[in-house]
């Protein structure tokens, strides 16, 4: 996907300059296709600007980032977008507002879907030629996230505390894959517990059970 705008200058590099001011990136991310070439002319007479068509390239982030912000438009939701990125190196957009907090949804549920959305749209493939490499992107809302994690491993180590205490296996309610591999990171670290996934697709869940091999 791109972005592309005709700009002039009295320079070819005034027009370029003038061409990414207006698409909002810096100059050395486009490039451009020359229109006409500028003219000096003669006793001011004839003078004639340069003139560029000025290309930018979308990046997956970049489509991502638009892709959310015509969301909570349509939504009129009053929020506010940035993008950072996490210690793994993936992009993050997180949004920010008093109306945010509807689309999170019932533990994050929504959240999973608008992210499994952004994703969709920010690495469609413009061509069969078009070798980019897949770009992961999270979605964040009001730090949702950090917090949904540390309520997952503080159950999963209540959930381990039970089963040593009680010698009964526990079965957690159905999560999706990034919940579920916070739990089975929590518990890999106690002692006399082991985890594992049963069922399929949207109904797949964990069970905790006692590691007899530390008998």
């Amino acid at each position: 996907m791109r972005k592309e705008c005709i700009a002039s200058g009295k320079t070819l590099e005034a027009a370029i300059e003038r061409g990414a001011r207006e698409l909002g990136v810096s100059p050395d991310q486009v490039s451009y296709e020359v229109i006409a070439e500028a003219k000096k002319g003669f006793l001011g007479f004839g003078e004639q600007p340069a003139k560029v068509k000025v290309i930018y390239e979308l990046l997956p982030i970049d489509i991502g980032v638009n892709f959310v912000k015509t969301l909570i438009e349509d939504m009129q939701i009053e929020a506010d977008i940035t993008l950072s990125e996490n210690d793994e190196g993936n992009k993050v957009i997180s949004i920010a507002g008093d109306d945010a907090g509807m689309l999170i949804g019932h533990h994050g549920e929504t959240l999973d879907q608008l992210q499994y959305l952004v994703n969709l749209a920010a690495n469609k493939k413009a061509d069969e030629d078009d070798d980019r490499a897949y770009t992961r992107i999270l979605v964040d809302i009001e730090g949702y996230r950090a917090k949904r994690e540390q309520t997952l491993r503080n159950l999963a180590r209540r959930t381990a505390a039970r089963v040593l205490k009680y010698k009964r296996s526990v079965t957690l309610e159905p999560m999706c894959a990034y919940e579920r591999r916070i739990i089975h990171s929590e518990v890999q670290g106690i002692s006399g517990v082991m985890t594992n996934s049963i069922g399929v697709e949207n109904n797949r869940r964990i069970v905790v059970f006692l590691d007899n091999s530390k008998k």
